[in-house]
């Protein structure tokens, strides 16, 4: 019974707020191990009975939890907090999104209580208990007092929008200069507006591209397509000034970085006996040229090396078009069509590690350009609208506007992320566990409390 006591004090180590996250560890690193939940949770399995031991076992496999990096000498834990940082945010991410949006910038509560997807919330959780985690940017107002309650942003939040907005204007001729190379890289040159305006945050567009690509008549043109009627974005001019990707400007002045980035290495029987260094050598002459991304694809085939070096240096280029130089493997997936992947996109990225890193689940992963990040999970050059996020996530962060109390807050973020990558049906086992016919006659206090609190 010590054993399962052992156990139980390891995972309320865990689950208990002992030691709270800083604004800095959420957006650099995480003082929680990775995979620490996983295993406490697998190392209770022995005192369960073997219908709860198959559940939770079936949950700890699950993609879910499950980590997409399945290499530990690969893992990088400050990529993996960027991830954790994203989760944590959605929620004030979407609402930003949604409420921006609506007239007076507020919504009924009870209405919002039903958009879980668009405002980021697990579905049948309470908004409020969501909102009231972000005081300096979220209120529940009644107007009139006795009204029903209203989800609003404060004048705070309003004066962010607003700040934004000027924000988008002042950087509209860079994102233009963005789409234009998205459309450039594309087959046929045009893409669906559904799904720009679907990645619009991971390149800094704003709401209302669609009408303003208006503006542009030289870059841009609106087209309908025939087969299913949905407006597309087509390639006006070609500027053969923007054909130049991120590799080609980085060739010459470090032509080395670039040759250690990538690696194709070609199969070669034993009859052909080579050396390191020889093999070394063969490996550089698949590796280099790139095929640039954009080249014209359609006479390559797809099972050869040019095919996959040019798959490989549009996932590049695509990244680094990208605000914070990373993507989640939906937003490359979104692209499919356009830029010519395949199903194996997962295992073409493995076979890079020195160019890309996986971060995330296998439910849901994303996709990092190593080159831009430094060593702590830093971007190396930030872009305004990044500065902007980051400054909204500090005052997410924040409980107070002297900037102090946010332990509860960061408390509650740890708490819930191991809660999820642990698993809520061993907690509520604990009960089970108090009432066996076999159990200690004197338990703890401490022990008491920690029972007390998983029931909770």
């Amino acid at each position: 019974m010590a054993q399962l006591f052992s156990a139980a004090k390891r995972l309320a180590a865990l689950l208990l707020p002992r030691h709270h996250l800083s604004n800095s560890a959420l957006s650099t690193s995480s003082s929680l191990p990775d995979g620490a939940a996983p295993a406490t949770a697998a190392s209770a399995l022995p005192f369960l009975n073997c219908r709860r031991r198959k559940k939770l076992r079936k949950k700890l496999k699950s993609p879910r939890v499950a980590p997409i990096q399945r290499d530990p000498c690969r893992l990088l834990p400050a990529f993996e907090a960027v991830v954790r940082r994203d989760a944590a945010l959605r929620f004030i991410t979407r609402t930003k999104c949604y409420l921006s949006r609506l007239p007076g910038h507020c919504i009924p509560l009870s209405d919002a209580g039903k958009l879980h997807r668009e405002l980021g919330f697990p579905r049948g959780r309470k908004v409020s208990r969501f909102a009231s985690r972000h005081p300096l940017l979220l209120h529940l107002p009644r107007l009139p007092p006795d009204s029903k309650p209203l989800l609003a942003f404060t004048p705070l939040m309003d004066s962010l929008i607003a700040e934004e907005l000027v924000l988008m204007d002042a950087m509209e001729s860079d994102r233009v200069t963005t789409v234009r190379k998205l459309l450039m890289m594309s087959a046929g040159r045009r893409i669906p507006l559904a799904k720009l305006h679907h990645c619009r945050l991971l390149f800094g567009l704003p709401d209302d591209f669609r009408d303003r690509v208006h503006k542009y008549p030289d870059y841009f043109r609106v087209a309908v397509d025939p087969k299913d009627g949905h407006h597309v974005l087509e390639l006006v001019e070609w500027d053969p000034a923007l054909a130049v990707s991120a590799l080609e400007r980085d060739f010459v002045p470090d032509e080395a970085r670039v040759r250690r980035t990538f690696k194709f290495p070609i199969r070669h029987g034993k009859a052909l006996p080579l050396e390191e260094d020889d093999e070394r050598r063969l490996n550089s002459l698949t590796t280099l040229p790139l095929v640039s991304p954009y080249s014209d694809c359609s006479g390559l085939q797809l099972w050869t090396v040019e095919a996959e070096k040019y798959r490989v240096g549009v996932i590049h280029e695509f990244l680094s078009l990208t605000l914070e130089k990373r993507a989640w493997i939906h937003h490359i997936v979104e692209f499919k069509e356009e830029f010519n992947l395949t199903k194996h996109t997962y295992q073409m990225l493995l076979k890079q590690p020195r160019a890309f890193y996986l971060a995330g689940t296998e439910m849901n992963w994303a996709v990092f350009l190593k080159d831009a990040y430094r060593e702590d999970g830093t971007l190396i050059e930030k872009d305004p609208q990044v500065l902007f996020n980051e400054k909204l996530q500090h005052y997410a962060l924040t409980e107070s506007e002297s900037g102090e109390g946010n332990e509860g807050l960061t408390a509650h973020i740890q708490q819930a992320w191991m809660r999820k990558m642990c698993d809520a049906y061993l907690i509520r086992s604990w009960d089970w566990l108090m009432h066996m016919p076999n159990k200690p006659s004197r338990v703890s206090m401490q022990e008491k409390q920690f029972l007390g609190r998983c029931k909770e």
